[in-house]
């Protein structure tokens, strides 16, 4: 069992060092999975898995860990990623980050097309390369390491010896040296984990593994159990890169499946991380985790949450200050208040003013063509109806925001005057191609009318009284509920439906690796048309009790 480290000398000692700021976890709240950080210099870098929305890897910088900025995103071209036909959970998966020599490199996973390639870039902003596919890697979850010797490597989750499994989710993590001038792997393949801690207790889904070097060890950091409620985060360590390495006997060093899951305000299935040396020694390690509503059920995905570090006899160890990931710790930084945050209870209100969309939307797939526009009616949104739906596998009129809390709302407004049955436009909260909710305005028997959709069924509808007004929109999350309201009238609401199932829209129901995404959204359901829908503005609120 891991090492359980009180929490009262744990917020002691932050008072002893005189460290009196804090960061709220998730640093990275909702849908933000598989988190990989690298410094350079003074800076730090976090990427994420972004599956099939584009553009495809977010990238988020801070020179403290404590204020995050998104500057971009690593895939944002359609030269280097192409997601027509992928499901919403196939697409990028577990990229990793890396630095040396004044490059930045990213390896990944595209699970549908692609397969393991690598990208570099001089600066984080971008451009980024073209990927350079890796097809000797056959698996998932790539990671380079670049040694102090001029040597790199490759590490990567593969299938077992001879592709006979022992057991269910018997996988390996294995090993290349990577050439990083030339972008490709060389010699022979390494085998440096078979089946994870302990064969001897069926271990399952050894993956996301990264190298780290420390006082003359290599330690490969690995998740464990799946990652669901019973991941975990592993450790082995080594004299030499390809090994053998040797499992740590308090392992794992992070996980919460062994807590009551009726807990007050629970973090769960914490895996998947990585570690970073901040600039003044301190060690911290950033991981994915879920914030439930009830039991295994939740709406915002798997997010980025951050812990300190310490080492315990050449071991690292999650210092949580307790058993349970805590949603604070402190740390040695001042917090910027001009800064958009990512994290805690947080307004966000885009009124379309600027010639560019906000960087923390998200499309479905790879845009081709611009069928939005900032320009046409300054001051909006304008998304064009196009045959495309969002329970087909191409690019709908669709501009997303992951779904950041369990309570609070998305709300917009909307300008838009359906010809037929068939042209949508509204609120959409989505999930998978079969699973979402839509709230718009459309036509039945020739009169405008505002409708809720649980998928393709309509579930409740009421005519219009002014039909060419504009009309307002909000949809309301409040832990296992979600309320859906529209107006006639600014800021005032009228309750179209209340306390829809959202364990409807969970990854527990539905399945898949991502999480909700409220999104402005605008369709002619597979026929020509010529209609627009324009947005005068978009917000989001948090108001998550854990915050207050």
């Amino acid at each position: 069992m891991f090492k359980r480290i009180l929490a009262l000398g744990f917020f002691s000692f932050s008072l002893l060092t005189g460290i009196t700021q804090s960061f709220k976890n998730p640093i990275l709240a909702g849908f933000y999975p598989d988190p990989s950080i690298c410094r350079a210099g003074d800076d730090y870098y976090i990427v994420n898995s972004s599956f099939a929305y584009y553009p495809g890897l977010p990238l988020f910088h801070s020179k403290d860990l404590l204020n995050w900025k998104q500057i971009g995103y690593a895939m944002d071209r359609p030269d280097q990623l192409e997601l027509e036909g992928a499901g919403v959970s196939r697409g990028l998966f577990a990229p990793a980050i890396s630095y040396h020599n004044g490059v930045f490199y990213i390896v990944c996973t595209e699970v549908s097309k692609l397969g393991n390639f690598v990208i570099t870039a001089k600066d984080p902003k971008g451009p980024w390369s073209k990927p350079v596919r890796l097809p000797q890697v056959n698996g998932i979850d790539p990671s380079l390491f670049f040694d102090d010797n001029g040597k790199a490597y490759i590490v990567f989750n593969s299938i077992p010896p001879g592709n006979i499994s022992l057991h269910d989710g018997h996988r390996t993590i294995r090993m290349f040296e990577f050439d990083a001038e030339n972008l490709k792997v060389i010699g022979e393949e390494k085998l440096l984990v078979n089946g994870g801690t302990d064969m001897a207790k069926k271990p399952v889904w050894i993956e996301g593994p990264h190298l780290i070097k420390k006082d003359g060890w290599y330690y490969l950091i690995c998740a464990e159990g799946g990652t669901g409620y019973n991941h975990s985060e592993v450790v082995f360590r080594s004299k030499s890169p390809e090994g053998p390495f040797v499992s740590y006997e308090k392992n794992p060093i992070l996980t919460q499946r062994q807590l009551d899951p009726n807990r007050k305000d629970p973090v769960t299935t914490a895996g998947h991380a990585d570690l970073v040396q901040a600039k003044d020694g301190k060690w911290w390690g950033i991981f994915l985790a879920c914030r439930p509503y009830e039991g295994d059920y939740y709406n915002t995905g798997r997010e980025t949450f951050m812990a300190p570090v310490v080492w315990n006899d050449g071991w690292p160890e999650f210092d949580l200050g307790g058993e349970e990931v805590k949603y604070t710790y402190p740390i040695n930084a001042i917090a910027d208040k001009q800064r958009e945050p990512f994290n805690g209870n947080y307004v966000f209100r885009d009124e379309f003013n600027n010639k560019k969309l906000n960087i923390r939307y998200r499309f479905l797939r790879t845009v081709h063509d611009q069928w939005y526009d900032l320009l046409a009616k300054p001051g909006s949104l304008t998304l064009k109806l196009r045959p495309e739906t969002v329970a087909d596998k191409n690019n709908p009129s669709f501009v997303g925001f992951s779904q950041p809390h369990l309570k609070g709302y998305a709300a917009s407004s909307l300008h838009f005057n359906p010809k037929a049955e068939n042209e949508k436009a509204g609120l959409l909260l989505f999930q998978n191609e079969k699973t979402y909710y839509f709230l718009c305005k459309t036509m039945q028997d020739n009169k405008q009318i505002v409708a809720l959709y649980k998928g393709a069924e309509l579930i409740i509808s009421e005519t219009l009284d002014q039909p060419g007004k504009d009309i307002f929109f909000k949809i309301e999350a409040n832990g296992d509920k979600y309320s859906f309201y529209y107006g006639t009238q600014k800021n005032k609401w009228k309750l179209l439906q209340g306390d829809a199932d959202a364990r409807y829209l969970s990854t527990k129901t539905a399945g898949g690796f991502v999480g909700c995404v409220y999104a402005m959204y605008a369709t002619s359901e597979g026929k020509p048309a010529v209609n627009t829908a324009s947005y005068d503005w978009f917000e989001i609120k948090n108001n998550d009790t854990i915050y207050q």
